[in-house]
């Protein structure tokens, strides 16, 4: 009956022990991955964080506040230059209806779109505005590049415009 005993006990300590160093091991082999773990940092963040950069290092030229158009548009629009470039940027306060599908970024001749359109929609009109680009995000900060053949001087205003129905979403009359 002692051997029994004795041959359990035994037993049982081999297997409480090797589940110990198994626990162990598995404990070791995720310490280094959390000392050396960092931050993951978002593309989004990137994104920001360099746009932030470029900002810095560029030369303001006008910028303007979005007033609503079809949709509830804010934020605020500038035109900035960096290396013989103009960009326009859309800062991170911009915000913009999710409901239009083709929605762009334009450049418009006149300084007031909002008030030199009709409601509902406020169309626009060939010749008055020129595509800049296809709008990245709904919100938050975006910069797009301007092509260098258009004369900023030709332009008093941003908008946020859809190109299926010809619908104004929001502008921003540009001063400096």
């Amino acid at each position: 009956m002692k051997i029994r005993h004795l041959l359990i006990i035994s037993l049982s300590s081999l297997v409480i022990a090797s589940c110990t160093t198994a626990v162990s091991n598995k404990q070791s082999n995720k310490t280094p991955t959390a000392v050396s773990a960092s931050v993951p940092v978002s593309s989004t963040q990137t994104k920001s964080l360099a746009q932030s950069a470029q900002s810095q290092n560029s030369t303001f030229i006008k910028s303007g506040t979005f007033v609503s158009g079809e949709h509830t548009t804010q934020g605020t629009v500038r035109i900035t230059t960096k290396d013989g470039k103009s960009f326009l940027e859309l800062e991170q306060s911009f915000n913009t209806s999710e409901s239009g599908p083709d929605l762009v970024v334009i450049l418009h001749r006149s300084d007031n779109v909002i008030n030199s359109t009709k409601p509902p929609s406020y169309p626009l009109k060939k010749g008055d505005y020129i595509v800049i680009a296809p709008l990245q995000k709904y919100s938050g900060a975006q910069t797009y590049s301007i092509p260098q053949n258009i004369n900023l001087a030709d332009y008093k205003s941003a908008a946020i415009w859809c190109r299926k129905f010809n619908a104004t979403f929001g502008a921003a009359s540009l001063s400096l």
